[in-house]
């Protein structure tokens, strides 16, 4: 039910573009203004979700290892997948945001006759996510040339390493080829494993159909539709200067990425993406293990009277006597 009411929720999104744009010439509503309120929400979201993590407390160290803790000197400790200092944190969260470490250790299991557990390698998941993300990146950079004038040279530099075979005209990009097969890869993980396709919600299919969708409209847009680019540049342009144009003779596949886009920056500070930034404020990453070593108190203990075994022992010395238990006074 779940896949169902997304696709339809996406293809929705398309039918409102053509008819807005197309039916009722409502260029500078999804030009200008839904962008604009696009980026705000996003922007004004993801800094709302931020600071209200960061006021959640943390008064013990509840980090996840996978590894050695630090304790005697002479038992070898795992400064990363157990990072006993700030710099082992630091290191373990380069690790685990720029190569998605616990990704690539995870493992799968299986119960298989016997009963036999069977663990298996999961190593394709790991790259169809890292091949997602960092595609996805990629394509975001490049498309920073539409935001410049004149273009960065860092940009340059990217377009042509990812434009490196120069297959046919215009330039075809491996990212783009990537990032769809990336993004069927992990749709098709939730439809095909039954396990994963039990557990997945509405809510972990649309961003998928979502961000194929832009995918596909951008390749349209680049390899198979004519647009004209120097309208998208004169309106981005203008969106970035806060002097809106809308220039004429753009071509509808354009507004319906621009307004598929805008609709993932309105959904992205609600939804599980923000694992983007949740990842920095996860207690289970950037802590360090060090309770062996330290004493870590609960701020909010209140006082509470206590029954010390001195105590107990004289109010009931006589019936421990009594029935033959140790004491430490006669």
């Amino acid at each position: 039910m779940g896949i169902i009411f997304s696709f339809f929720a996406v293809i929705a999104l398309i039918v409102i573009v053509f008819i807005g744009v197309q039916g009722a010439n409502l260029h500078y509503l999804f030009g200008v203004v839904i962008p604009y309120a696009a980026f705000f929400i996003f922007l004004l979201g993801v800094i709302y979700r931020v600071l209200q993590w960061g006021r959640i407390p943390v008064p013990f160290r509840i980090p996840t290892t996978a590894g050695q803790q630090k304790s005697h000197p002479w038992i070898k400790t795992n400064p990363i997948d157990n990072p006993f200092t700030a710099t082992g944190v630091f290191i373990r969260m380069a690790f685990e945001v720029l190569l998605f470490r616990s990704l690539f250790r995870n493992t799968k299991a299986e119960l298989r006759d016997g009963p036999i557990l069977s663990y298996g390698s999961t190593k394709w998941l790991w790259l169809g996510g890292l091949a997602f993300h960092y595609t996805f990146l990629i394509i975001l950079t490049r498309h920073l040339r539409f935001f410049f004038e004149p273009i960065p040279g860092v940009i340059k530099i990217i377009e042509s390493l990812d434009g490196f075979f120069q297959v046919g005209a215009p330039v075809l990009y491996l990212t783009d080829l990537i990032f769809i097969a990336a993004v069927t890869f992990l749709f098709l993980r939730r439809v095909v494993i039954p396990q994963v396709r039990y557990i997945s919600l509405a809510q972990d299919y649309f961003p998928l159909f979502l961000i194929f969708s832009i995918g596909l409209t951008g390749v349209l847009m680049r390899y198979f539709l004519k647009t004209d680019v120097v309208g998208i540049k004169e309106l981005t342009m203008g969106l970035v200067t806060f002097k809106p144009v809308v220039p004429k003779d753009i071509n509808i596949i354009f507004y319906i990425h621009l307004f598929l886009v805008s609709t993932l920056f309105i959904y992205f500070p609600m939804s599980k993406l923000m694992h983007m930034a949740g990842v920095f404020l996860s207690p289970t990453r950037n802590l360090a293990n060090n309770n062996r070593a330290e004493m870590h108190v609960n701020p909010w203990n209140y006082p509470v009277k206590v029954h010390t075994y001195e105590e107990y022992e004289n109010d009931f010395r006589d019936k421990m006597k009594a029935a033959g238990l140790p004491v430490e006074k006669e």
